[in-house]
């Protein structure tokens, strides 16, 4: 059964002292673009996560929210540079001889100047921490994918009932095919017999006529290839691939048909038919944008 590219998912996990919980959400695009916005801090699973969820989907622009939540306070340390400390009051003491000025070092002063003094975060295991993310992941991708093949189903739905639509009008302008010779010849006799008048009929060339008439209006080779594309539109469906773009591209095939069918036929309920048969390809159309 198809999928569809539109979706949500969101997986949470805790361990190692973090709570990481992460948002996946899908619209349609032409092929697979994965957008990760995650902290700064983590940024190094960005490829991780893009890669797992390449081997998942294969259409769709997927936005990836990582939110990561400390449980477990940290042991922080306060670092001094001291090189740093002792440069600013060389260049005090320097300051005040040079003014005539008396200065005594306080380092109460001292440490308040730009980066005497820092915090320094403990380092993060980032490979244990991997496994909460790719837990997370995990269960983001169950709920996003049931959605989408949820979605999908009733795509699929939707689409079988459109090819039955689209089959009842090529049956319908199968069974008038034939006919669309005969009026033909029937309408040509009668306008040659009111030009002609009493003068007797050429048998011969009207027949002729309307062979080349019936060999330029022919639209067997048409309803052929229609009826194999709705086949194939049909079994495309029905599998578990990705057939957004195959679909795709069997409308455009079938919208080429149904215009050299009208084109040739030239007959007003085969006409009627067409435009049928057009308005329920674009909806057609429209409905396959959304499949994966």
């Amino acid at each position: 059964m198809a999928n569809s590219m539109t979706g949500f998912g969101r997986g949470e996990a805790s361990g190692s002292g973090y709570q990481i919980s992460i948002e996946l959400k899908s619209v349609n695009h032409r092929f697979l673009e994965v957008m990760v916005r995650m902290p700064r801090n983590f940024s190094s699973f960005e490829e991780r996560i893009r890669k797992t969820l390449q081997e998942k989907f294969q259409r769709g622009r997927i936005e990836v929210h990582v939110n990561v939540v400390e449980t477990e306070e940290r042991k922080r340390l306060v670092k001094v540079d001291n090189d740093l400390a002792l440069s600013y009051d060389k260049t005090l003491k320097d300051l005040a001889l040079a003014l005539h000025t008396a200065y005594e070092t306080d380092i109460y002063r001292l440490v308040n100047f730009p980066e005497v003094l820092s915090v320094v975060e403990p380092e993060i295991d980032l490979d244990a921490l991997w496994g909460t993310c790719a837990e997370a992941l995990l269960k983001a991708t169950d709920g996003f994918g049931q959605m989408r093949r949820s979605e999908g189903e009733k795509l699929t739905t939707d689409l079988l009932q459109r090819i039955d639509f689209l089959t009842e009008y090529l049956h319908t302008i199968s069974e008038r095919a034939p006919y669309v010779v005969t009026d033909h010849q029937e309408r040509l006799q009668e306008r040659l017999q009111t030009l002609l008048g009493e003068v007797e009929l050429d048998g011969v060339r009207l027949a002729n006529e309307v062979v080349y008439f019936a060999d330029r209006a022919s639209i067997t080779e048409e309803l052929v290839r229609f009826d194999s594309h709705l086949a194939q539109s049909r079994e495309a469906l029905r599998s578990n691939e990705s057939v957004g773009r195959k679909l795709d591209f069997l409308v455009q095939e079938m919208n080429r048909e149904i215009n050299t069918i009208g084109s040739k036929a030239n007959d007003l309920k085969i006409g009627q038919q067409v435009i049928r048969v057009k308005s329920e390809l674009e909806k057609v159309r429209e409905q396959i944008q959304n499949l994966e």
